[in-house]
């Protein structure tokens, strides 16, 4: 594996997986298991370049390499849960919970089998998803085997604590190994906006030529530049990104 530069950023992410492996310690929920991007099987690595899952954290069976499987986020109950739930979670007595009812882990609850938790040696676990603004889904998850461990009433003291905590390390995390610099900030005109939400809605660019009261070339123009703008090319691209960036709304 290429190792990474020992930089500042990187002594930060490696303070920062300390502090979670801490936690975790004090909190009886010592098994931890990290992720950027659950989209992307390759594993969160140190400045030596070794996985965080090797040099700092470890999992419940040390047989399970869970970050050398790429079948894994395929199977595996929690990685689904980060897909539909954007806040702190815990899992417990077979369900999963929140602060809050939220509905997607009632769906959740009334599909998964609680045994693919056992299967795992995961008798509780506090989980903390991290949404990027980019799309990407991150997560860090506590763990412990026991079963009868007062997870709900640990998640109701600490789970403000841990979402901080999980936000920072995945957020310097990805800043640290980015190639690129960040994304700047775009500004589009009204058109652009239009075009976009009326594309984002399904349009075609006929559709929307007729509803804005253009022609189809101008449409085009708006939605090339909106392309250029956001450095991608295609439609959906294009879309999606505005969509996660927050410049307009879910179609």
């Amino acid at each position: 594996m290429t190792q990474i530069p020992d930089t500042s950023a990187h002594k930060c992410v490696l303070s920062l997986a300390r502090d979670i492996e801490r936690a975790g310690r004090d909190m009886g929920l010592p098994y931890i298991a990290v992720s950027a991007d659950i989209s992307d099987p390759a594993p969160m690595i140190g400045p030596d370049g070794k996985p965080l899952a090797e040099t700092v954290f470890r999992w419940l069976n040390p047989d399970v390499e869970y970050w050398k499987d790429r079948s894994f986020a395929l199977r595996a109950s929690l990685i689904q849960v980060f897909r539909v739930c954007a806040e702190p979670f815990y899992f417990h007595e077979g369900r999963h919970h929140s602060w809050r009812t939220v509905r997607a882990l009632e769906e959740i609850n009334a599909l998964h089998n609680p045994q693919d938790y056992a299967a795992h040696g995961i008798g509780g676990a506090i989980a903390a998803p991290i949404h990027s603004p980019l799309g990407a889904i991150g997560a860090v998850v506590w763990a412990t085997g026991d079963a009868a461990l007062d997870v709900p009433a640990i998640f109701a003291a600490r789970a403000g604590e841990l979402h901080l905590l999980s936000l920072k390390f995945i957020s310097a995390y990805r800043d640290a190994v980015q190639v690129h610099g960040p994304a700047e900030a775009v500004e589009f005109t009204r058109r652009e906006i239009q075009c976009l939400k009326w594309a984002a809605a399904g349009k075609t660019d006929a559709e929307i030529a007729t509803i804005m009261s253009v022609s189809v070339p101008t449409i085009r123009f708006h939605m090339t530049n909106a392309s250029r703008k956001l450095g991608v090319s295609g439609r959906s691209q294009t879309i999606r990104l505005a969509t996660n960036l927050g410049y307009i709304g879910p179609a």
